[in-house]
């Protein structure tokens, strides 16, 4: 091996555990050693798996069943005490588990007439900014906003407007939350729309359309000020959106990266540095990538205005862990370089990613 391949992160698997269903969504809770793994059961219910990372192995700590299966979840609308999990199902419900005492949800609404597809939360991550929001994005083609502490109707609701068809929401992200006032959510649908809803103006701020379904958004960062945004796509491709510089007629500049001989399921920033993020493909792979940053963020075109300037993007390593997709994915907060994944081989795997501190 050569110098620099020593040197380059290596992607490690440290535990992995077989699993009777199917799992859409792995999650590290935060500040703890354990994770969960949400999915379909055989029998068409949900479950719910509660596991403890104890050496090179996962202990399976609880198991609770529910009448739908969960299709998404995230912690991120609860502070770090509470701790709170909010579930998406194929059902359409919206539900907020104490894991502590999961037989009851503390939340529940009928939020959408089809499937749950996507989930994201904001405002309890105690280090940002605004109320204890979720989004959710359905099937049935509308983005709806909730916050728990208002019973049974959205704050925002996000709908195709009169005459323009439906499209299968997929994925949904939380960003420029950085203070009380301001929040966008941007949604990706199966036909390649992507659209960036302010919620300050209640408004569309920005759309595109990058020819294929939308699989999974990130921004780098909810709290802070937008910087980037990550779209993956169905045919293996990503699109790197510098977020800071709004053209009034061009938009956001974009780098696009053909990565994945298939499907790409997932994009997530690695937590402790967010110029680096991971994406898991279809073909059972894992791809670990560095944005770096053009010399100058932004110049004028010909009329004056700013105009961005997009980055470049580089492959730090990939590893291939499965026959089939991996379809979740998930950084720990806490510990730099440990990850979850779970694949339609019906394994949950935990990840090592090494000399992360040297790219």
């Amino acid at each position: 091996m050569s110098a620099a391949a020593l040197e380059r992160p290596q992607l490690v698997a440290h535990a992995q555990h077989a699993l009777s269903y199917t799992a859409f969504e792995c999650k590290w809770v935060p500040r703890s050693a354990r994770l969960l793994c949400l999915g379909s059961a055989p029998r068409g219910t949900g479950l719910l798996q509660l596991y403890e990372l104890r050496g090179g192995r996962l202990a399976l700590l609880r198991e609770i069943e529910k009448a739908k299966p969960l299709k998404c979840g995230t912690f991120g609308a609860t502070s770090l005490q509470q701790r709170y999990l909010a579930t998406g199902d194929f059902g359409g419900n919206l539900n907020i588990w104490n894991l502590e005492a999961p037989e009851i949800p503390v939340y529940s609404v009928k939020a959408h007439k089809e499937i749950v597809n996507s989930i994201d939360g904001v405002g309890g991550l105690g280090i940002g900014e605004g109320a204890p929001e979720i989004v959710t994005g359905s099937r049935d083609g509308t983005v709806k906003v909730w916050d728990a502490r208002q019973k049974d109707s959205p704050v925002a609701n996000m709908e195709p407007v009169e005459g323009e068809s439906k499209r299968d929401c997929w994925t949904v992200a939380f960003g420029n939350a950085y203070n009380q006032e301001e929040r966008v959510v941007c949604a990706g649908y199966d036909n390649g729309d992507i659209k960036l809803f302010d919620l300050k103006t209640m408004s569309l701020r920005w759309e595109t359309n990058i020819k294929n379904g939308v699989c999974s958004l990130e921004f780098d960062r909810k709290d802070i000020n937008m910087n980037k945004l990550v779209a993956t796509s169905l045919e293996g491709k990503f699109h790197v959106f510098d977020m800071r510089t709004q053209h009034p007629t061009k938009g956001f500049a974009s780098v696009s990266e053909k990565a994945h001989k298939s499907t790409m399921w997932q994009v997530r920033h690695l937590p402790q540095n967010r110029d680096i993020f991971m994406t898991s493909g279809g073909a059972g792979s894992l791809h670990l990538w560095k944005y770096e940053y053009p010399a100058q963020r932004s110049k004028k075109d010909s009329e004056g205005a700013e105009m961005g300037v997009a980055g470049s993007v580089s492959l730090l390593q990939n590893v291939t862990l499965s026959t089939q997709p991996i379809s979740s994915l998930d950084w720990s907060p806490d510990k730099k370089g440990l990850c979850v994944c779970t694949a339609f081989d019906q394994t949950v795997r935990v990840l090592i990613v090494t000399k992360l501190n040297k790219v």
